[in-house]
């Protein structure tokens, strides 16, 4: 036969369960910065009037007023009735319109790293988180763009040979 060997337990000491439970949450504690700490930046978009309908995608092209403040309150740039390509502007700006529908106006903020990062351009100094009031008037897809371009050039290239059909018969009645 097998001979067992016994081991007594000790018991134990008042207060340890409590220290593990502390270190537990310690360890919780640290894992949970850590995995914050290491977030992408994100960028804040605050409603200031709700708008309606569905929103922009990164591929669609949008029609809009801005203005563009620094976090001292210089305004670097505004305008009105701009388009803008989504795909083509600084990922930040993207990020905030996918999220707004036409007709809001909103308030945004974007980290220098979705911004221009480390890299100076016209006023704005690097590594400058940047803050933008945009109403969304409307956006259309690249593919509607695109087919409203290329039927005002038809129409252009009729008018530049000789007319539009009809013309002729609306001149001699």
């Amino acid at each position: 036969m097998t001979e067992i060997t016994r081991v007594p337990l000790q018991p134990v000491a008042k207060g340890a369960v409590t220290k593990i439970w502390l270190g537990v949450a310690a360890i919780a504690l640290a894992a949970g910065g850590v995995a914050y700490a290491a977030l992408p930046p994100s960028v804040d978009v605050k409603t200031l009037t709700a708008g309606s309908g569905e929103s922009p995608t990164a591929d669609d092209v949008v029609l809009i007023n801005y203005k563009g403040t620094l976090p001292d309150g210089k305004v670097f740039d505004e305008a009105k009735q701009v388009p803008m390509a989504l795909n083509e502007v600084v990922p930040g700006f993207t990020k905030a319109l996918v999220k707004m529908q036409r007709g809001g106006k909103y308030m945004v903020e974007i980290p220098a790293e979705l911004a221009y990062g480390d890299k100076a351009v016209g006023d704005i100094p690097a590594n400058t988180d940047l803050t933008f009031e945009i109403e969304l008037i409307d956006f259309k897809s690249r593919a509607e763009i695109e087919q409203q371009q290329r039927i005002l050039q038809q129409l252009q290239q009729m008018q530049s040979q000789g007319g539009m059909p009809g013309a002729e018969a609306q001149a001699h009645p």
